[in-house]
C-alpha cells in the first residue's frame, strides 16, 4: 500500500498539469462540504488540499504560481477601478476611513506580536494575511520577498521567508475564516442589535427594497371600456409603476408606445411584469389571449453597465427606467454584489443593471446609461495582455531615497495597472473589454492557482512552524481577527454614525470576505448590508495588499 501511494506521489511530481487540476478539483470538493450550514469555500479547500500534498514534498513551478498571482491581482484592480476612483471623489471618505482603521489596527497588532513573540522572519506577514483571510495580503508579501523589495534577515533566504509566510498563513487562516463568520453572526446579538429592524429602517429611508422578481409576459384584448379613459402612463401608475408596456396592436398594426397614448376597444396589449402585477386588477382590462406572434422574441434580457456621467449619481426613481424605456430592472450589482432594489438607490460608475424588455429598448437604454454587456462576447486580449505587462514594468520602477529603493513592486504595479484600465474602461466602453464571466474566471483561476502553490509550499514546513510558535501564533491570529472588527465597529458606529446593518456589511467588505457578507445578509434578512460591503471592498483590497509588504519592513 505504501509503495502504491509513493508511486502516485512520484507520478504527480512528474506531471504538474495533473497535480494542479487534481488540487483544484479536490479543493472545490473540500470547500463545498457543509457542516452545520458552514462551508470553507474553494480558496480554503485548495489551500488544505495543497497542504496535504505539500507534506509529501510536492511543489508547484514558481512560474505557474507567478502567472496565477498576476491574473488575480490585475483582475482585482480591473474590477475595482470604476468604483475606486469615483468613490474617492464622491462619498467614499467614510468607507475609506473604515477600511483604513481595519488595516492600521491589524498591522499594529501584528508588529506588536512579532516583537513580543519573537516570531521568525516572514511569519508576521502570514499572521496578518491569515488573521484577515486576505489573499491579496499574502500574495503581495510573498512577491515582495521574492523581488528583494523587503531586506532579508541575516542568515535567512528568500525561500525560507516565503515558507514562513505560507505556513503562518495556513495556521491562522482557519480561525480567520471561521472566527470572522462566527463574530459577524453573533456580534449583533451580543450588542443587542435588531439587524432585521435596522435593515428595514434603512429601507424605509429609500422606499421598500424589492427582491429579484419572477417575470412573465401576457397579452390582453381590451374589452373593458373603463380602461380606454387612461393614457398608458396613467395605466402604469395606477397598477404598477415598474410594469412596462411592450407593444400595442390596433387592427394588426403596431402603435408607438408613448406615455400619452390611449387604448381603444379591441386593442391587443402586451405587458411584462411580475406575477403579482397580473393579479393587481390589470386583468380586468379584458380576456387574456394567445397572440399570433412569439412573445418571447419581443422580450430580451441583458446587462447594462453604468458608465455615463449623466446617470452616475442619480437614483433609480429619478431615471424612471420602466416609464421612459419600457424596461423592468431585475437586479442591480455593485462590485459583484446584489444591492436592494429601491427607487432612491443611487447608481455609481461600474454598477450593472440586469433589465428585461424589448431588445431595441435595451439598446436605447444602453446608449443612454453606458453600454449593453450582452454585446461583449470577446475579451480585449490586447489591452488585457499589455495591461499585465505594463503592471509588471511599473512595478520594476523605483527611486532611491536615503539609500533605500522605493517602488510599487510587481503586486503594486499590477494593481495600479488594473485600477487604471478598469477606470478608463468605464469612461470609454469600447476600451479594454473584459466581460463579467471572463473576469470572474480569470480572477478565480488566478487566485486558486496561486493558493495551490501556497498550500504545497506551506505543507513542507507547517509542522516546524507549529512546533516553534504554534500555540501563541494561533492566539495572535485570533486577536488579529477579532480586535480590528471591534475597533472598526466602534469607529463606524460612534464616529461615522453608520446604520448598523450597513456597518456590518462594510466590515466584511473591509476584510474582503464574501462568505461573511452572506452571513450578515442572512441575519439582516435583507440585502441592505451589501451596500456597505460594496463601499469598502475596493478600498479593503488595496489597503490590505499594501499592508503585506509593509508589515515585513517593520518586523
Amino acid at each position: 500500500m505504501d509503495n502504491l501511494f509513493q508511486m502516485v506521489i512520484d507520478n504527480l511530481g512528474h506531471n504538474p498539469v495533473l497535480l494542479l487540476f487534481l488540487l483544484l478539483g479536490l479543493g472545490y470538493l473540500i470547500g463545498n462540504v457543509r457542516i452545520g450550514g458552514f462551508s470553507l469555500g474553494s480558496v480554503a479547500g485548495v489551500l488544505f488540499a495543497g497542504l496535504f500534498f505539500g507534506h509529501f514534498g510536492l511543489r508547484m513551478n514558481p512560474g505557474a504560481q507567478a502567472v496565477g498571482f498576476a491574473l488575480f491581482i490585475f483582475s482585482v484592480g480591473y474590477q475595482a477601478g470604476p468604483r475606486f476612483f469615483s468613490a474617492v471623489r464622491e462619498d467614499g471618505l467614510r468607507y475609506f476611513a473604515l477600511s483604513l482603521v481595519v488595516a492600521v489596527t491589524a498591522v499594529t497588532l501584528v508588529v506588536l506580536f512579532a516583537r513580543l513573540l519573537e516570531l521568525a522572519p516572514g511569519t508576521s506577514a502570514g499572521l496578518l494575511a491569515g488573521g484577515l483571510t486576505s489573499s491579496p495580503t499574502l500574495a503581495a508579501a510573498q512577491n515582495a520577498v521574492r523581488e528583494g523589495t523587503v531586506p532579508l534577515a541575516e542568515g535567512w533566504t528568500a525561500d525560507a521567508l516565503v515558507g514562513n509566510i505560507a505556513s503562518a498563513y495556513a495556521i491562522t487562516y482557519i480561525f480567520g475564516l471561521t472566527g470572522l463568520i462566527t463574530i459577524i453572526r453573533y456580534m449583533p446579538k451580543l450588542l443587542g442589535l435588531d439587524m432585521p429592524g435596522e435593515a428595514r429602517a434603512q429601507e424605509a429611508l429609500h422606499t421598500q427594497a424589492v427582491p429579484s422578481p419572477i417575470i412573465t409576459t401576457r397579452c390582453y384584448r381590451v374589452t373593458n371600456e373603463a380602461f380606454t379613459a387612461y393614457t398608458l402612463a396613467e395605466l402604469r401608475q395606477r397598477y404598477c409603476e415598474r410594469a412596462p408596456v411592450l407593444r400595442v396592436l390596433r387592427d394588426g398594426e403596431l402603435l408607438p408606445v408613448t406615455p400619452d397614448a390611449r387604448l381603444q376597444l379591441g386593442d391587443i396589449l402586451e405587458l411584462v411584469g411580475t406575477r403579482k402585477f397580473f393579479t393587481s386588477g390589470i386583468q380586468e382590462i379584458g380576456p387574456e389571449i394567445n397572440p399570433d406572434w412569439d412573445i418571447e422574441k419581443n422580450r430580451d434580457t441583458a446587462q447594462v453597465v453604468v458608465t455615463n456621467r449623466e446617470v452616475c449619481g442619480r437614483s433609480l426613481g429619478e431615471l424612471r427606467i420602466p416609464q421612459t424605456f419600457g424596461l423592468l430592472v431585475l437586479e442591480i450589482r455593485q462590485m459583484g454584489v446584489n444591492l436592494p432594489h429601491s427607487d432612491n438607490l443611487v447608481l455609481r460608475k461600474g454598477d450593472i443593471l440586469k433589465v428585461i424588455g424589448p431588445a431595441d429598448k435595451i439598446d436605447l437604454f444602453g446608449e443612454y446609461a453606458g453600454e449593453v454587456e450582452r454585446e461583449i462576447s470577446e475579451t480585449d486580449m490586447v489591452t488585457f495582455s499589455f495591461g499585465i505587462a505594463a503592471g509588471v514594468l511599473l512595478g520594476m520602477l523605483s527611486i532611491t531615497v536615503g539609500g533605500i529603493d522605493l517602488g510599487l513592486g510587481t503586486a503594486g504595479g499590477l494593481l495600479a495597472s488594473g485600477l487604471i484600465i478598469g477606470y478608463l474602461r468605464s469612461i470609454r466602453p469600447t476600451f479594454g473589454r473584459l466581460p463579467e464571466p471572463a473576469r470572474w474566471m480569470l480572477m478565480e483561476f488566478g487566485l486558486l492557482l496561486f493558493m495551490a502553490g501556497v498550500g504545497l509550499r506551506a505543507g513542507g514546513s507547517i509542522l516546524e512552524t507549529l512546533a516553534s510558535s504554534g500555540p501563541m501564533l494561533v492566539v495572535a491570529g485570533v486577536l488579529v481577527t477579532v480586535v480590528p472588527i471591534a475597533v472598526a465597529y466602534l469607529f463606524g458606529s460612534r464616529v461615522l454614525r453608520m446604520n448598523p446593518a450597513i456597518l456590518m456589511g462594510a466590515l466584511t467588505g473591509a476584510m474582503t470576505s464574501g462568505a461573511a457578507l452572506s452571513v450578515v445578509t442572512k441575519e439582516a434578512k435583507s440585502a441592505v448590508p451589501a451596500i456597505g460591503y460594496a463601499g469598502t471592498y475596493a478600498f479593503g483590497n488595496v489597503l490590505l495588499m499594501i499592508a503585506g509588504p509593509l508589515v515585513l519592513l517593520f518586523t
